[in-house]
Formats: C-alpha cells, structure tokens, sequence
C-alpha cells in the first residue's frame, strides 16, 4: 500500500472519528483531543525541522546545475530563461484570481480554521514596499535568518549563493555541489523518516479537526480540491494562446498535438511517463526539430513544472482565507517570487515531499499558519492530475517555442 493511500486511509479514519466524538463522544472528546493534539503538533514539527536548510540545499544544486547548463549550451540557455519568465507569469496569475475566486467562491461558512485546528489567526499587515522594506531581504545573518525561519532572506540568499558557486573554479564547484547534494540526500532521508509516521500523524490531526468542525473540515477539503483544480485548469488553458502565438502554430494543430501526452499525464500523473508521447508530438504534429526537443524536453521535465507555483501559492491563498489572514499586495509579491524560486526543489523529489518543500516555505514567507498543510497532502491526489497535465502541455509549448526562436525564418502553421 502506497503511503498516499495510507495517508488518505489516515485522513478518512480520522475525521470520521472526530466527527463521532463530537456527536457522541461526551466527555471522551476532551479526553481524545488533548492525546491527539500533542502528537499531531510532535509530527508537524518533526516535518518542518530539516525544511530551511533541505530548501537551501536544493535551490543551491539546482540553481547551481541550472546556470552552468545554460552557460554551455545556447539552446538550453535560452529554454531556461523561457523557464523563468513562464513560471513567474504562472504564479503571477494565480496571485490576481486566487483571491478572486477565493472571493466569488469563498470557503464554506464554518470551515473557517477547520482544517488548522486553531484559532483565527491575526491579520498579516501589508508593509508597503520601502527601502527600510527592501533592506529587510537582505540576509546579514543567514545563520540567523533561518533560525528566525525568514524564508525570503534564506531564499535570496541561497539564490545569489548558488550563482556565485557557478563562478569558482570547476574541482571546487564539483566539491561544493557535491556537499550540498549529500546534505540534501542526508535531510530527504529524514524527511522520509518522518513522512512514514505520517498516518499517525495525520489522523491525529484529522481527529482534532473532526471533532471541533465536524462536517466542516470535509466541506473545507472538497472546496480546496475544486480551487485547486481550477487554478491549474486556468494555467493550462493560458498555455494554449501562449503556445499558438509565440509559437506560431495553428490552436487545432497543438489541440491534436497535445492530446496523446495530455492522457497519458492524466491516467499516470507523471511527466516522465509521458516523455515518449511528448517526443512522438514534437516529431509529428509539432514540427519541433531533433536537435531542439532532444535538449528542451528533458530540461523542461527537470525543471519546468508550470503548475508548480500557482498551486503552491493557491495552498497559501486557500490556508490564509481559512484562518481568517488577510494577504496585502506586498505578501502576493513575495509569494509569486517565492514560489518561482522554490518550484526548483521540487526537481526529482517524491510527491509527498513535494508538497512540502513548495508551499511550506511560500506560507512561512506571507505569514501564512502551516498547521493545515499535512490534511490537504491526503487530497493532494486529485489535484496532482491536473498539475501533471497542465505541466506535460506546457512542456510541448515551450519545445515548439524555443524552436521557431532558434529559426531564421517563420514556418508557416
């Protein structure tokens, strides 16, 4: 049995239980609680121990691998700076129609802190940005910044870090990225650890959240399935104007084109599965040459997921509108640049810690309340469907891209 399913057993046994406890439970739902509570807070804070410096490592290796791909080969470099402009429109996108929709659609009345277990948390104030505002990214004391968990400041700093690793001399590159690699290969390791108690720690969670908000937590989670699912159905649906204008091919030809890698993302969610059908597209109907989507497409299933950073800052959105958080402008800012930065630690890592390592450093970074986060791993299945299809479109997107930019004249659609 797979651990997601395990999870989603977890979640299911969990909130049953809370909600029986508090309809029936009496004087066994105080009881219950009290054990439950401490255990699910033991774990969550297990989970989020080796977070800051499992991101700083991964943003180093992965920034470190990226910009040296880029620096020896033009058409990668040029794949990757599509890579960046793309992903940090993404986000940007879901930072105007998350709060919209959120707005239009709002969370069910009296779900309201029903997934975190916690009371409504204060207002984070909007700081208007100022050069005492931009001072405060600066990370004086990375040491210090991460202990304080400022995830922009660890961010930043990790993100200059790993260019400058970039510039030294190749042996010593090699040593420092291979630390790093060790260092993140050591805290997966523990990550994994934790994440195996993760039904233990989930249901105790679940429980908590059952029995204060009863029927409310499940209508909180169908409701954060539907946000999610949209915010990932209105990128890809962007992709497909992206896809016919800067790659100047018909809307018919790239719907057909699509449509076989499109499938296989949904029935398997992977985008590695669906590399042979993504190649035979860009063959066929895409008109992509060899040269060009023998480098992009691996590149863009290495580091491109499209979806990454709206779902991630949609997690966000959707915990602070639970908690009663109020995001200013300035918070939206540093979530898309956040979640931009950090999709690259998503590269290779496993679903669960996936989710993790996106949204737990966008939500420390707009004041956002984390508790929440380990119920919506349990429904992150249905979610992930539509994440891996919005990826696997957007990849095909850019290999046909990137290639009518490297032709010295337009190939008619």
């Amino acid at each position: 049995m797979s651990l997601t399913v395990r999870i989603l057993i977890a979640l299911i046994v969990g909130l049953t239980g809370g909600i029986a406890l508090a309809e029936w439970g009496g004087a066994w739902e105080a009881e219950a609680v009290a054990i439950a509570q401490p255990v699910g807070k033991a774990w969550l804070g297990g989970l989020q121990m080796p977070l800051i410096p499992l991101i700083f490592a991964l943003l180093v290796t992965g920034i470190t691998q990226a910009a040296t791909t880029a620096r020896t080969n033009g058409m990668a470099g040029r794949a990757i700076a599509l890579f960046a402009i793309l992903l940090v429109g993404a986000a940007a996108v879901a930072a105007l129609i998350g709060p919209l929709l959120l707005h239009l659609w709002p969370v069910p009345p009296g779900a309201v802190g029903a997934l975190a277990g916690t009371e409504k948390v204060a207002e984070v104030p909007d700081v208007r940005p100022s050069a005492q505002w931009l001072l405060g990214f600066i990370p004086v004391n990375p040491l210090k910044s991460a202990s304080e968990g400022q995830v922009v400041a660890v961010v930043l700093f990790a993100l200059l870090f790993g260019f400058a690793v970039t510039r030294i001399a190749a042996d010593r590159r090699e040593a420092l990225t291979g630390f790093f690699q060790a260092l993140a290969d050591a805290l997966l390791v523990l990550v994994g650890w934790v994440l195996w108690l993760a039904p233990v720690g989930v249901f105790a969670l679940a429980l908590v959240a059952g029995a204060r908000s009863g029927l409310a937590t499940a209508g909180a989670l169908l409701h954060y399935i539907g946000f999610i699912v949209l915010l990932c159905a209105a990128i890809t649906l962007l992709v497909y104007p992206l896809a016919v204008i800067a790659g100047r091919i018909a809307p018919g030809r790239f719907l057909r084109a699509a449509l076989p890698a499109q499938a296989i993302a949904f029935s398997t969610q992977s985008s590695i599965a669906s590399l042979p059908a993504m190649i035979q597209a860009s063959d066929g109907p895409l008109e992509v040459r060899e040269t060009t989507r023998s480098i992009v497409l691996p590149l863009a299933i290495s580091l491109f997921r499209i979806t990454s950073p709206p779902a991630n800052l949609g997690v966000a959105l959707y915990v602070a509108a639970m908690n009663g958080v109020t995001i200013g402008p300035a918070q939206l800012v540093m979530g898309v640049a956040v979640a931009a930065l950090v999709s690259l630690a998503a590269v290779g890592l496993p679903s669960q810690i996936t989710f993790f390592t996106t949204t737990g450093p966008i939500c420390l970074a707009m004041g956002v309340p984390v508790e929440a986060l380990p119920l919506l791993l349990a429904v992150e299945t249905v979610p992930d469907i539509f994440r891996t299809v919005g990826n696997v479109t957007a990849d095909m997107a850019a290999a046909r891209i990137v290639d009518q930019a490297g032709l010295k004249a337009p190939v008619a659609p």
